[in-house]
Parts: structure tokens; sequence; C-alpha cells
């Protein structure tokens, strides 16, 4: 299978994706729209990854590459592929399919608990966000996850198509980068951890990229 994905930011990388994808004898491909590319025509892979960063889907004006990679999520959703989106991944399918997209009233960083309504992982569940948006679900999701903090983590549409506000895919090393890209982020409030928190909590990075696998091999069988 061929896996093509849409990176935001040099710190947000695949992280476990990338030792799943080699594992399982994948080959990948990438457009990093922070290098300001051309964007493709459209997604010629088996299935489309789109990662995570800083900016909020609504900054077209400062990131013109944010109205070609929306139509380009609709595209492959539309031509029936597998599609993964996590954190702004989520954000932005959620907005190529004409949801709302809008900062949260509590910006959540850190490890917290996520309620799980679907089999993604048990149903109390401690995982890695770093988000400060929300969205409304898309018309046709299945609310799959919520936190005191932010009502929607979690949708599918269909069977082939997944929204994770949250990072399953998280390294103890993909975790440092984010620290050290985005810590200026970690102004105490009530769901942001401290630094050392986070680091303490990379004890749960192993189950997170457990339940990322599981979620993958799903996807894997439906291309």
């Amino acid at each position: 299978m061929h896996i093509h994905y849409f990176q935001h930011a040099p710190f947000e990388g695949l992280a476990c994706i990338e030792d799943w994808a080699a594992a399982r004898g994948h080959t990948l491909s990438a457009t990093r729209w922070y290098n300001n590319p051309a964007p493709p025509a459209a997604v010629e892979a088996d299935m489309l990854i789109v990662m995570g960063g800083p900016m909020g889907v609504y900054e077209e004006d400062q990131y013109a590459w944010l109205a070609p990679e929306k139509e380009l999520i609709r595209g492959a959703i539309a031509a029936g592929k597998p599609v993964l989106g996590i954190c702004l991944g989520a954000q932005l399918i959620a907005a190529a399919l004409g949801a709302k997209v809008y900062p949260n009233r509590e910006k959540e960083i850190g490890w917290f608990p996520v309620q799980f309504h679907e089999d993604l992982a048990p149903s109390s569940a401690t995982v890695f966000h770093w988000h400060g948006d929300t969205f409304d679900l898309p018309e046709g999701a299945v609310h799959l996850a919520e936190t005191p903090a932010c009502k929607n983590q979690a949708y599918r549409i269909g069977d082939k198509v997944y929204g994770l506000q949250f990072h399953f895919e998280v390294t103890p090393a993909a975790m440092e980068s984010m620290l050290q890209h985005l810590g200026h982020e970690l102004q105490p409030a009530a769901y942001v951890q401290t630094a050392d928190d986070i680091r303490a909590g990379a004890r749960f990075a192993a189950d997170n990229n457990v339940w990322m696998q599981a979620l993958l091999n799903r996807l894997e069988k439906l291309v």
C-alpha cells in the first residue's frame, strides 16, 4: 500500500505511524506544506493521513495552502480512500466537509483521560493532547470520544474516514520535539500541564501507539 501524508510543521511528523508503515512494507510520500510546495493535482495514494500543526484551519490569509489542502481532502474522501486526520488534521477534514472550526473554551495540552464511545481504545484512556481549537461534527459523522474540556474528541464518517483531536501517534521523541517548539503555549490553565508533567506522562505513549496501530490496521483492510 502507498500512503501519502500532509505535514504542516517540521516538528509534527508521523511518529509511530512511520514505524507501522515500515513494519507492514508500505511506502510513504508527503506534501510538506510548511515548505510552500505546489499542491498535487490529487492524492495519488491508497490512503491519506493529515497530521497536526499549530495553525488554525481558518487562517487562510496567513497560510494560503489551507484552501487547496481542504480541496484535496474532499477529493480523497470522494474517491473512497481511507483518510485519517490527527489534531489539525481532524479539524481540516471537518472544515473540508462544511463543519465549523473555532477556538475551544479551554486549551488542552498534556496527558488527559478521554471517554471513548467506540472501540478505538478502552472506554476511558489517557491520551496526549495539544490543541486549542475544536470543531462541530461534519454531517453524517459518528461521535466517538469526549473529555470534560472538549466535547468532540474523535469522529468517523462511514468506515474509512476518522478524525482524532488527540495524538495516539506520539512517541517520547515526538513529544519532546513538540515541547521544544511549542513550549511557550504552556501557560497555567485548568487543562494545561507543565513540561515536567508532560514528560512524566511519556509512560502512556506505548499504549497510545498500540491503539494507533490498531486503527491503522483497520483502515488498511479497507484499501
